[in-house]
């Protein structure tokens, strides 16, 4: 059995920068998160560890400490103002591409076009997205275009995790289900996602498993466990690294190596030594 890792894959700048963020106000002072800083609990346990505590987002008796911070998915101004209001600094950890795609979303508003977001409904970055216009519609699916509202002209985003083929698509089928309305597509899909699917697509090619490694609840994870299974491989989410199964590979020849853009190089390292000692032996790695 060989192990070929990607050519991109793990933890992207804006990610390592919240972490960052985050453990240098932890050793400043008390600090809440709001929400899951990032979608992998490797690195909530590392921060728990630290002193950080988690609270809601919209629910400020869920916070004990005077300093709170946006998570890395971003979140509305007017949740921001909400929480400098009830009196507590708020730092912010909102990726800066995350930031880009509000700044779109802003931009296409004040030119009169109507908000659409390509995107996982309640997912907290699209929530933080359409927290500003209360009229946005989140569009998932074929069958969402059909529930949007009459409109002469829509400003459509992405969530910045979402496939770009599928966001193309879907804009495309948006401008076919209404010819006489303006569609104006502004791509805020983020470099680090597009280039992990990309190197997903070279594992594909040449490995019949793949592991794929991040959070359960991470999107971008999730969207290359997605497109790996849509090309027949078979395909193992795990979060860490003992969560492996020798049993697993026992009909594996090449197996792919990747993970979501929220997961920790150290835990992917871990993963890799793994998989080789099981490469190695026969018999169950303990």
């Amino acid at each position: 059995m060989k192990i070929q890792l990607a050519e991109h894959y793990g933890l992207c700048f804006g990610v390592r920068d919240a972490i960052a963020q985050a453990e240098q106000l932890a050793r400043e002072g008390p600090l809440t998160i709001l929400g899951e800083l990032v979608h992998n609990p490797v690195v909530r346990e590392r921060l728990a560890r630290q002193g950080v505590r988690e609270g809601a987002l919209g629910d400020p008796h869920s916070v004990a400490s005077p300093q709170v911070m946006i998570t890395a998915h971003g979140a509305s101004d007017v949740k921001r103002k909400e929480w400098r209001s009830a009196g507590f600094g708020v730092a912010d950890g909102t990726c800066p591409l995350v930031r880009h795609a509000h700044e779109q979303l802003r931009l296409l508003v004040a030119l009169d076009y109507f908000p659409v977001v390509i995107g996982q409904p309640g997912h907290v970055e699209v929530e933080g997205l359409i927290g500003d216009f209360p009229g946005a519609c989140v569009v998932h699916s074929a069958e969402d275009i059909a529930r949007l509202p009459a409109q002469p002209r829509y400003g459509v985003i992405s969530q910045t995790t979402q496939p770009l083929d599928k966001v193309r698509t879907l804009v495309e089928q948006l401008r076919a289900a209404r010819p006489q309305s303006e569609v104006r597509f502004i791509d805020t899909i983020c470099a680090p996602t597009k280039s992990r699917q990309t190197a997903l697509r070279k594992l594909i090619a040449e490995c019949d498993t793949l592991v794929v490694v991040g959070g359960r609840n991470s999107n971008n994870t999730l969207q290359l466990v997605a497109a790996a299974t849509a090309a027949g491989r078979t395909v193992f989410h795990i979060e860490r690294p003992e969560q492996l199964q020798a049993e697993w590979f026992r009909d594996a020849e090449i197996v792919g190596l990747t993970a979501g853009t929220s997961t920790l190089k150290e835990t992917v390292a871990a993963v890799q030594q793994r998989l080789e000692a099981i490469a190695a032996s026969a018999v169950p790695v303990a």
